[in-house]
């Protein structure tokens, strides 16, 4: 998918809104809105698909109005309500019931299948795989997040926060989401980890 024609479930937006004015202030998210040229977006707030490249405008204005550790902790907490509202309103609820009985393992793994297959509202035009081999690791390349630029620090707190909200509720109650590498920092893609009780899963 082109990424001029790329779109992006509106959570990337809406909840990037509410960490910020949350956490910095209703001014403080003004500001990051209207450096991104997406004012309109935090006076009527997206309840549909929006561009691509809006979600890439907004987290590189969100870079560039805070501090490094700032704008990361900004995004995680936008990618923990992002969690809460698809368990509340995307995750099925027969979903919901099962996985939390399966052993850790079989869980993350269904529930990665499932993900896989709503990849693009959350990539766009960017890829999301599994990695082969031992542990449970993923991929996100060429994502919105990163948007070609470069970064002083990890940009891929948002993806973390989020599927460490589901892997809680759904896989393990002490699971972790770690990046291990940064599409931003050079990498090829951002590449998360999931771990739980002390351990790498395998």
């Amino acid at each position: 998918m082109a990424a001029a024609a790329a779109r992006i479930g509106p959570n990337a937006v809406t909840r990037l809104a509410e960490a910020l004015a949350g956490m910095r202030g209703e001014g403080a998210a003004r500001e990051v809105f209207a450096r991104a040229g997406l004012a309109h977006h935090l006076e009527a707030p997206p309840e549909r698909m929006v561009a691509e490249r809006d979600v890439i405008a907004l987290h590189a204005a969100l870079a560039a109005a805070l501090p490094a550790a700032e704008a990361e902790a900004v995004a995680a907490e936008a990618g923990r309500l992002t969690g809460a509202y698809l368990l509340a309103h995307r995750i099925p609820a027969p979903m919901r019931l099962l996985l939390p009985w399966l052993p850790a393992r079989m869980a993350a793994r269904i529930l990665l299948a499932a993900v896989g297959r709503h990849a693009w509202t959350f990539a766009g035009s960017g890829r999301f795989a599994r990695e082969p081999g031992r542990g449970l690791r993923f991929v996100i390349a060429g994502g919105p997040l990163a948007g070609g630029r470069e970064a002083a620090g990890p940009v891929c707190a948002y993806y973390a926060a989020t599927f460490e909200a589901l892997f809680r509720a759904l896989v393990h109650p002490r699971a972790r989401i770690v990046a291990t590498a940064g599409e931003a920092l050079g990498a090829p893609a951002c590449l998360l980890q999931a771990r739980w009780s002390g351990r790498e899963s395998v």
